[in-house]
């Protein structure tokens, strides 16, 4: 399954619509900056092949869906990389956004991101307004309080953290939103699917941590160690390196086996696979490890 040009020209019109002479060049350059060229595109690849494993979608559907939540996810970075939050001066291998073009015109992209996000949602309803519908109650959920990835960033400001929760709200809640914003646009019942997205979740979390720990800045293309420097829970600092790396393989074999019963459940399974050998956080030789 790859959805790789599917998703690059979705994202590429989403974002296309924030250019216009008339509006602030700058601004419009930064919401560039920060979503091309793209990462791994995970989220909305799962998204993708769950909802190719429903068969039962509308390419125009699914491939909105896609690019609202990779937006939603781009505008986390930007904002997650601000001096208030982790202060990061790296992104994807080059300067954060703020770094390239200001704290204040960080701010305002990510903003901008997370209102196209959900414009996209917005428009098809010209197509399906019920399913429109239920896309963006999907994505707001796994979005904000109190369950989104604001909840997941507003854990770090609470004096005792519950690390499942917080790993839950901070990793997990998108890759939720993948399987079930794939499945409604698949047509078919999103619950079935929320397991499957919070095994992916807790599996990339840990995976992170591991990464954190033991790479370079340069295998990263941001800065390492960021879990220690900030005082922040982790999996490595709670189970050592040995423990987490046995939690990986327990998240991993567990998404795989939470699959539903689909059509193309085989080829999800597959795919589902790849990327979990591509979550090592020691790549082997000649291969980089995905980035964010």
């Amino acid at each position: 399954m790859d959805f790789s040009e599917r998703i690059e020209s979705a994202v590429a019109r989403a974002v296309a619509r924030c250019r216009d002479p008339a509006a602030p060049q700058r601004l419009g350059a930064a919401i560039d900056y920060a979503v091309m060229p793209g990462g791994a595109r995970i989220r909305p690849t799962i998204l993708l092949g769950v909802a190719t494993a429903c068969a039962g979608g509308r390419a125009e559907i699914e491939d909105a869906a896609a690019a609202a939540l990779e937006l939603i996810h781009c505008a986390s970075l930007v904002h997650d990389d601000l001096p208030c939050f982790d202060d990061a001066d790296t992104r994807r291998g080059k300067p954060s956004v703020h770094r390239a073009y200001s704290q204040p015109l960080a701010v305002l992209a990510g903003d901008s991101l997370i209102i196209l996000a959900f414009e996209e949602l917005a428009r098809i309803g010209a197509l399906d307004p019920a399913l429109s519908s239920r896309l963006v109650l999907s994505l707001a959920r796994r979005t904000g309080m109190p369950g989104g990835i604001c909840a997941g960033q507003g854990w770090e400001s609470e004096g005792e953290i519950d690390l499942a929760a917080y790993h839950n709200a901070k990793t997990a809640a998108l890759f939720i939103a993948a399987t079930q914003m794939g499945a409604i646009a698949g047509g078919q019942d999103p619950a079935p699917w929320e397991e499957l997205g919070a095994r992916i979740g807790a599996a990339f979390q840990i995976a992170d941590d591991l990464r954190d720990t033991l790479l370079s800045v340069e295998e990263l293309g941001k800065p390492a160690g960021q879990d220690d420097l900030n005082g922040r829970p982790n999996a490595v600092a709670q189970f050592g390196v040995r423990g987490a790396t046995e939690r990986l393989k327990d998240s991993l074999a567990g998404a795989i086996a939470s699959i539903p019963s689909c059509p193309g459940e085989a080829a999800l399974a597959r795919m589902v696979q790849h990327y979990a050998e591509r979550l090592s956080p020691v790549p082997a030789a000649g291969h980089s490890v995905p980035g964010e």
